[in-house]
């Protein structure tokens, strides 16, 4: 098999290079090959996180006949429901979301799809993630360094997500569905 000259090669060329899991797991190229899928997407976040946004999005584009029910988001996202309920809680609890009870129950946006960022969905779904985290460190490194450094850089971040609105997810992945996508 031939070789392009030159690094980083083609992941195509490193997995047929190294068929043998092992073999790929010693050399990292497993770890590396899901690292960059990842960062492709957005490698600050936690996956509930991501979730979260896809979850919004996903009742932004198919609550027009009704709200969607939590089996049938999960459903979407190839997850079981029990994984997928306490991030809806969450954006029920802080109106990103609200819940429809009863039969035909489900989610619909508590809000304008244009009033909804990406920002307000991640500060939601943070509140998932605290929950399960352990106790901070009180390091002087961390509090007078660390922390503000990455404060400021977390700020920064914020602001470019309060940019993106539900109604600019929705929008690119109809212009994607009438392309032949389908995200259901």
């Amino acid at each position: 098999m031939g070789r392009t000259a030159g690094w980083p090669i083609a992941l195509n060329e490193a997995m047929a290079a190294f068929r043998c899991e092992t073999t790929m797991r010693n050399w990292g190229f497993v770890q590396w090959a899901s690292r960059i899928k990842i960062a492709a997407v957005m490698p600050l976040l936690h996956h509930k996180r991501l979730l979260a946004v896809a979850a919004v999005t996903d009742v932004a584009l198919n609550a027009r006949n009704g709200p969607v029910s939590g089996k049938a988001l999960a459903k979407h996202h190839h997850l079981p429901p029990r994984h997928l309920e306490p991030v809806l809680q969450a954006l029920v609890r802080e109106s990103i979301l609200k819940a429809v009870r009863g039969p035909g129950g489900g989610y619909v946006l508590a809000r304008e799809q244009r009033r909804i960022t990406a920002d307000d969905i991640l500060r939601a779904a943070r509140t998932v993630d605290v929950e399960r985290e352990g106790p901070v460190s009180e390091s002087a490194l961390l509090v007078e360094v660390v922390g503000p450094a990455l404060a400021k850089a977390e700020n920064a971040f914020s602001n470019t997500l309060a940019r993106i609105t539900v109604e600019d997810l929705t929008r690119s992945a109809t212009l994607r569905a009438r392309r032949g996508r389908n995200f259901v």
